[in-house]
């Protein structure tokens, strides 16, 4: 009886092994449990990736969401030096005082504008030169300068006949597109150039009625006859780009390039693994103590990090972009001077500089990953992934002063600090580079900090049998 009823146990339980066993179909009852538990997985995998996506995309679409709306944020002086004290002649000016009225109508309109700012000649010790030097230090991000005594050379060159009036000695234009070309070309370009246009208009119509009306003799009229420019177009602007975003090879190394530090970042720690398990594996040899394990590998990634920064830096230097010559055209006042090319801020040691915030941009972003691959293992490494390169690309390739005041963070967060770190570098802008090294080393350091605790989590989830990246003992 016994054996009987063992045989019938043995035939009425499932075997544990099919590999002996023909594949079935699909719709194959046997698979009928399997075909439930993959269709629930599936379902629960697609719903988290969809909620990832919406969250975590949604990051980068919400940068520019009514943009139009904060336009404003971004500061254009505007500066009338015409007739001003210490320049008045004693002619009643015109220029300055219609593109003055001009902007307040504009600021009047309640449309989306950029942040206009009539300021006072006074707030720059009357002197134009200084708001070139408010530029150069961010203090706008364009100005608008009606010239001293801009109307008094329009009466003049009228009353001479001076055919060497030249309309651009009226207005000046002043903005370094390399501080943020993206923002100068794709918002603040386009106004400007409306703004200015619109304003020549004005200027041009008021002037010409006026002069007309005073020209009472044969003499004025030969005298507008022989400087029709002084008539029409009356006014223009002389524009001045401090720093020009020069040469064009430089865009990867302040944009869309620095995906790649952080990739190469990333993907280091899957390069190097195998490295360093050699060390845990105990085949011909002991393995080596894990606080040693952890300090070789801290040293390991951070002497990996120096050599592939290098690597990444010269893939600049290849393309030409200056490293190592001082700009002739700058000035050596500081910021008052427009400059060809990329005018190096740190001469013949610029590259080292350059090589340095690299070499940091990548451990701020590098450990970071690292600490964050052993928590949580795959595939959620690949999740963090393009959450790191989202919120890093999107506060730090687009302007955060028109973002959302949700992004606010994003001055602390690591690519912002490498991206306005290489424009001052390259291009000799305004310097936060304190600051930009202070940030990068501080993720760094808060990173070395947990770095241990991390290769003790991994560890014990290895004990686990979530990961075999770590010994048992």
């Amino acid at each position: 009886m016994s054996d009987h009823g063992s045989g019938n146990e043995a035939a009425e339980k499932e075997p544990d092994d099919y590999s002996d066993m023909k594949p079935v179909g699909f719709w194959d009852p046997a698979l009928k449990h399997v075909r439930k538990r993959a269709f629930g997985k599936w379902v629960l995998t697609t719903a988290v990736l969809m909620a990832f996506i919406l969250c975590v995309l949604s990051l980068y679409w919400a940068v520019f969401f009514q943009v139009e709306n904060r336009l404003k944020h971004l500061a254009i002086y505007v500066v009338d030096f015409d007739g001003q004290a210490p320049y008045d002649t004693g002619i009643e000016p015109l220029v300055g005082p219609t593109i003055t009225q001009m902007t307040q109508q504009m600021l009047n309109s309640k449309m989306p504008m950029l942040g206009f700012d009539i300021r006072a000649p006074s707030d720059f010790s009357n002197d134009p030169l200084q708001v070139r030097q408010a530029i150069y230090n961010f203090d706008a991000w364009a100005a608008i300068v009606v010239n001293p005594n801009a109307t008094a050379l329009l009466y003049s060159a009228i009353a001479t006949g001076n055919a060497s009036y030249d309309p651009l000695g009226a207005c000046q234009l002043i903005y370094q597109d390399a501080r943020d070309d993206t923002n100068w070309f794709d918002f603040i370009a386009p106004i400007l150039s409306t703004f200015m246009t619109e304003a020549q208009s004005m200027v041009g119509m008021q002037w010409a009625q006026l002069a007309l009306q005073n020209a009472s003799d044969t003499t004025t009229l030969q005298n507008m006859q022989a400087v029709p420019q002084a008539i029409n177009p009356a006014i223009g602007f002389s524009q001045y780009n401090l720093r020009p975003f020069y040469p064009y090879a430089g865009i990867p190394a302040v944009s869309i390039g620095l995906i790649y530090l952080i990739i190469i970042s990333f993907f280091s720690f899957s390069f190097y693994l195998p490295i360093h398990m050699q060390y845990l594996n105990p085949k011909g040899h002991p393995a080596l103590k894990f606080y040693q394990l952890i300090i070789w590998r801290w040293c390991a990634t951070i002497s990996a990090y120096v050599f592939l920064s290098l690597a990444y830096s010269f893939v600049s230097m290849a393309f030409q972009i200056n490293f190592t010559h001082t700009n002739p055209v700058t000035s050596s006042t500081q910021g008052t001077e427009t400059a060809f090319g990329n005018p190096v801020a740190y001469g013949h040691g610029t590259f080292v500089v350059y090589w340095m915030l690299n070499f940091f941009g990548m451990l701020a972003l590098g450990l970071a990953c690292e600490n964050v691959a052993m928590v949580v293992g795959a595939p959620w490494m690949g999740m963090w992934l393009i959450f790191w390169v989202i919120t890093n690309v999107s506060t730090a390739f687009y302007d955060i002063e028109i973002a959302p005041g949700f992004y606010r963070w994003g001055h602390a967060w690591p690519l912002h600090s490498v991206v306005e770190g290489s424009r001052q570098i390259l291009f000799d802008l305004h310097s936060r580079i304190g600051l930009d090294f202070g940030i990068l080393i501080a993720w760094g350091a808060v990173n070395t900090l947990f770095f241990p605790v991390c290769c003790w989590i991994q560890r014990w989830k290895t004990k686990r049998g979530v990961h075999e990246y770590w010994p048992m003992e």
